[in-house]
């Protein structure tokens, strides 16, 4: 069977199954079995393929089929052009939470004012720590998490960019006794989503990705309500809380934050025009 062959057969298998974009699915499936870039298949439309192989693209095509996010399949996705493994025991990192990765490196840079110490609260792939501490040569990372198997995958990912050095990894839930502190900033794309909205998700989220990266309690909010309570304690008095939010969670989040005396100073939509981001100071409220 040639190349084209198994991407129109492919296509149209994952087409029955409801899978989007089903021909874009398939070609990057194939790539990933070739080895070589999505592109270079119009070039070799002609090839046929060996008997292992197409054991191999049968197999992920029947898993895609089933649900099976692309990027578990592939055990790779791109976060602000970082190549990251990633494996069910972490959230696939989303085009809009590199829109808060940029926020984040950006206020570090432009501080100025000598090193400075990062917190990644939930950290998964490790891809907000590893995209700041990427761009902030001088910034001291650490990032926690919750899921002893997300910490494994993102310090491997810290490795293999050459940041390991400057991440720390911290095995914990809560904000209570972590080290490092003060902290010129806490990132942390939290679970934003309500309980009892779960099973509305498409397959690939609800069913494959990590529960605990997702449920964020009955109102979604808990974790965010956490980081309102408790970050305080753990920041320098020119530090920031940047944080990611589910649709429709802006006033809410802000008026957690509001409530525990910090000052909200900003909220920053995502690339699809959406409110998605929080940025806040600790001090007294204004206005």
């Amino acid at each position: 069977m040639t190349v084209l062959e198994v991407i129109q057969r492919s296509a149209e298998f994952l087409a029955r199954k409801g899978v989007e974009t089903p021909r874009l699915q398939a070609e990057l499936l194939l790539a990933h079995v070739l080895a070589c870039p999505r592109l270079k298949l119009y070039l070799n439309f002609e090839r046929a393929l060996a008997a292992a192989e197409l054991d191999s693209i049968r197999e992920l095509v029947r898993r895609r089929g089933n649900r099976e996010p692309l990027q578990y399949l592939a055990s790779s996705t791109s976060f602000c052009g970082i190549e990251l493994k990633v494996t069910p025991a972490v959230l696939i990192p989303r085009p809009e939470t590199e829109v808060l990765a940029e926020r984040a490196w950006t206020f570090l840079a432009e501080r100025g004012t000598g090193p400075a110490k990062a917190l990644d609260f939930g950290t998964g792939s490790g891809c907000l720590a590893i995209a700041v501490a990427t761009h902030c040569p001088g910034v001291q990372v650490t990032a926690m998490d919750a899921s002893a198997e997300a910490l494994a995958v993102a310090a491997e990912n810290a490795a293999q960019h050459g940041v390991a050095e400057r991440v720390r990894f911290l095995h914990a839930e809560t904000l209570a006794a972590v080290p490092g502190q003060p902290f010129h900033l806490v990132v942390a794309n939290p679970p934003y989503i309500p309980s009892g909205q779960l099973a509305a998700l498409e397959p690939e989220v609800r069913d494959h990705e990590p529960r605990l990266a997702l449920d964020g309690g009955p109102d979604g909010l808990d974790v965010i309500r956490h980081l309102a309570t408790h970050a305080a304690a753990l920041m320098h008095p020119e530090g920031r809380v940047m944080l990611e939010f589910g649709d429709g969670q802006a006033a809410a989040a802000g008026a957690l934050f509001e409530a525990e005396g910090w000052r909200v100073e900003e909220i920053v939509n995502d690339l699809a025009g959406r409110p998605r981001h929080l940025m806040a100071a600790p001090g007294a409220r204004t206005g």
